[in-house]
């Protein structure tokens, strides 16, 4: 019961932070055409799960419990894979299809390159 509490607080803190910075994404770029705040929230949230991670892997910085708690919880309210299927799959109903080719291949390009890149950060730090 108490991993699952973990799970709810870190989902919690993490969809307030992702609601809070995809918006001020957004409303920094002042566009509506393409969905700037959940690629930088989606690339933000793969270059820390990279870097932390590494922690928890190499360094055993983290608890099980902060595993659950930041892992499952806060990294999990915090990405929005769900949001930008949606938001992908909307761009190509509304014929919109170099925005959807657009965000999906950024989406995946930069969010493979930013957990490894997180994961070389925390390597080169904690060598």
């Amino acid at each position: 019961m108490y991993r699952l509490l973990l799970v709810g607080l870190g989902g919690f803190v993490g969809s307030c932070f992702r609601y809070l910075m995809s918006g001020w994404v957004q409303n920094l770029v002042g566009s509506i055409s393409f969905p700037f705040g959940t690629l930088i929230v989606n690339l933000l949230g793969c270059f820390l799960i990279g870097f932390l991670s590494y922690l928890a892997e190499e360094r055993g910085v983290f608890t099980t419990e902060a595993r659950v708690l930041v892992f499952v919880g806060f990294l999990g309210g915090f990405t929005t894979y769900s949001t930008f299927s949606n938001e992908s799959i909307n761009m190509i109903r509304g014929a919109e299809y170099h925005y959807a080719f657009l965000n999906i291949a950024t989406h995946l390009t930069f969010g493979l390159l930013l957990v490894w890149a997180g994961r070389s950060l925390a390597y080169l730090i904690w060598r």
